[in-house]
């Protein structure tokens, strides 16, 4: 049984996202080919992309399928903060490969997340971030404006390291 703490599941991959919440939508080139494409897709639903960038991630699966229970944490000692989700929808395509998790109980925030690779016509591979999220608890509700910073902070940072990645591969 889901334990999302927000109704509109799935948002990301169908649109429009929700009223009411922080919308991002970051996109950055990381790569080109085929080769290049299949490497970010594959750090991007293995975990390796939010582990080079930082954060900790526990899973109950090696790689992204939907229902899968994920947690993702940021910070040092006292200060880590963990959020608990839950993979809401995954696409392996031909030219696109992502997972959107939405946040369960526990989250500082409440909403929906996807992280998505597509290699269009002309071989560019392509990274994308879109996510509608609003503050869950005080502490989300007390950092205010700086939360959707941090986020587009973040998302950036994803995309740096996804290039760096697929650079190695």
């Amino acid at each position: 049984m889901s334990t999302l703490t927000y109704p509109e599941v799935g948002a990301t991959r169908l649109g429009p996202l929700p009223e009411g919440y922080n919308h991002l939508h970051h996109r950055a080139a990381v790569g080109r080919g085929r080769a290049q494409f299949e490497a970010a897709g594959a750090a991007v639903t293995e975990w390796r992309r939010h582990r080079a960038a930082g954060a900790g991630v526990k899973s109950s699966a090696p790689r992204a399928e939907p229902r899968v229970a994920v947690e993702v944490s940021a910070g040092v000692g006292r200060l880590r903060v963990r959020a608990l989700c839950e993979i809401v929808w995954t696409a392996y395509e031909n030219d696109r490969i992502g997972f959107a998790y939405g946040t369960r109980a526990r989250h500082p925030e409440r909403g929906e997340e996807s992280f998505v690779v597509e290699l269009a016509d002309d071989g560019t591979v392509w990274f994308t971030v879109t996510a509608f999220s609003r503050p869950a608890c005080w502490y989300a509700r007390l950092a205010g404006p700086l939360v959707p910073l941090a986020q587009h902070w973040y998302a950036r940072r994803l995309g740096k390291v996804l290039r760096r990645i697929v650079s190695a591969a």
